[in-house]
C-alpha cells in the first residue's frame, strides 16, 4: 500500500528546485513520463477495493461458507402440506417428491397438482428447498427465470417477516414467492389457468393466492429450522 506520506509530497523531495522542465529526452513531456507510476497506482487503488470487497464477503460468512439455518427433506411432500393454498384453491394433490445431494448443492422439491372436475380451472404447486454450503446465494437471489413469450411478468415485490430478504415476482396467475436466509433459498411457486371462459365467481383471487403463499411458507420455514 502506498502511504500519505508518499502522496503528499515525499517522492519529490530529492527532486532539485528550479523551472519546470516541460519537455524530457525525445521530445516527451514530464508528465508523459510519470504516466507509467500513475498507471501503477491505479493498479494499486483497484486491487485494494476489489481486496475489500472479499473482505466483505469473508465478514460475512467467514470461510465456512453460507451458515445453513434448515434441513432439506427427501419426503418435503409430507412436511408441506400447503393447506393455505390448497384451501384457496379448492384443493391440492399428494404431490410427488424429489431430491438430490452434492458437494456444493442440496435440494428437495415437492410437485402438487390440482384437478377437479366442478371447478372451472386447473392449478399446481411446486416447493424447491436448496441449502448453498459453499457459495453465497444472495447476489442472484430475486433473478427472474425465463418466461413464455405470451407470460407478463410482474413487478418484485418485497414481503417483509420471511428470512433476511423475501420478495414475490414470476408472472401473472403463476406468482412466485422466494425466500433467502443465510444460504437457504426457498421458492413457492402457485399457477392457475381456466378450462374455458370462467364466470367472475369461479376465478381464483390472485391477493388470497399471494396471502395464501406466505401462510404457508412461514409454517414451512418454522417446521424445517434446524
Amino acid at each position: 500500500m502506498i502511504s500519505e506520506p508518499e502522496l503528499e509530497g515525499e517522492w519529490a523531495a530529492d527532486v532539485p528546485a528550479g523551472p519546470p522542465d516541460t519537455a524530457g529526452p525525445a521530445g516527451r513531456s514530464r508528465s508523459s513520463q510519470a504516466a507509467p507510476w500513475r498507471w501503477a497506482l491505479g493498479g494499486a487503488v483497484l486491487a485494494s477495493a476489489v481486496f475489500a470487497a472479499a473482505l466483505v464477503v469473508q465478514e460475512r460468512f467467514g470461510e465456512t461458507g453460507p451458515p445453513i439455518r434448515y434441513r432439506h427433506s427427501e419426503q418435503l411432500c409430507t412436511e408441506t402440506p400447503l393447506k393455505a393454498v390448497g384451501t384457496v384453491l379448492g384443493g391440492l394433490g399428494g404431490g410427488a417428491p424429489s431430491h438430490g445431494e452434492g458437494p456444493a448443492v442440496d435440494w428437495s422439491s415437492c410437485f402438487a397438482g390440482g384437478n377437479r372436475e366442478d371447478q372451472a380451472f386447473m392449478s399446481d404447486a411446486r416447493v424447491l428447498v436448496e441449502l448453498h454450503k459453499k457459495t453465497d446465494p444472495g447476489p442472484e437471489f430475486g433473478a427472474v427465470p425465463e418466461q413464455e413469450e405470451y407470460a407478463l411478468p410482474v413487478a418484485a415485490e418485497r414481503v417483509p417477516g420471511l428470512g433476511e430478504r423475501a420478495l414475490f415476482s414470476g408472472v401473472a396467475q403463476a406468482p412466485r414467492l422466494q425466500v433467502l436466509d443465510g444460504g437457504t433459498v426457498v421458492t413457492l411457486t402457485v399457477r392457475w389457468w381456466t378450462r374455458g371462459a370462467a364466470d367472475a365467481g369461479d376465478r381464483v383471487d390472485p391477493d388470497a393466492v399471494k396471502a395464501a403463499m406466505v401462510e404457508d411458507m412461514r409454517a414451512l420455514l418454522t417446521r424445517l429450522r434446524t
